[in-house]
């Protein structure tokens, strides 16, 4: 699972927070190789501190579970995904609502800050997001799982018609590059 920190004039942005600290079912059924993210910060010269906002694309455990270490953080999630989370099985509660857990609900596109927005592109759940970033080298998509691989992204292929339609809203923004959470393939269109 990649994340990603956008560095805004105000500060650091993290798009989702990977998988968390260790977890004994989690890591019994997935057996998660993990970099701390302090020490990932850290190697691109940020520390925890640095971070003012987080947007989470969906709130499966592999995405919201360091949240846990900023407190106090405006968290960005979709209303829809917020209450799927609140269902059985579908993630950790207690990484999702943690003590100091300080949720910004949108429902619908939102500006984060100005030059980073989130718009909804539900598929892989119901209140998936991903993030829109303007760059002095033009539009970056951060999709996380609106699509599962660049080659998903290239062929509009989804399980389902709420994928397409997410991924053809994503393709109408005519981004300069696209970035996936579960695929290290960097997405550009073709000619560039």
């Amino acid at each position: 699972m990649f994340g990603f920190a956008v560095i805004h004039p105000a500060g650091a942005v993290l798009f989702d927070t990977g998988i968390g600290p260790p977890h004994a079912l989690i890591d019994r059924l997935y057996r998660p190789f993990r970099t701390p993210l302090d020490a990932g910060l850290a190697n691109i010269g940020l520390s925890p501190a640095d971070v003012i906002a987080i947007i989470n694309c969906h709130l499966h455990f592999d995405h919201c579970g360091g949240n846990q270490l900023f407190p106090g953080t405006p968290i960005f999630a979709q209303k829809a995904e917020y209450e799927a989370a609140r269902a059985p099985g579908y993630t950790l509660p207690e990484w999702v609502d943690f003590p100091g857990a300080r949720f910004e609900l949108v429902d619908g596109d939102a500006e984060v800050l100005p030059g980073i927005s989130v718009i909804p592109t539900p598929g892989h759940t119901p209140g998936h997001q991903s993030a829109i970033v303007d760059t002095a080298d033009g539009r970056a998509v951060l999709a996380g799982q609106a699509a599962e691989t660049a080659r998903q992204f290239t062929r509009l292929e989804g399980a389902g018609a709420e994928y397409v339609a997410s991924l053809r809203r994503l393709h109408r923004l005519s981004p300069r590059r696209v970035m996936f959470s579960h695929d290290p393939t960097v997405w550009e269109p073709a000619g560039r």
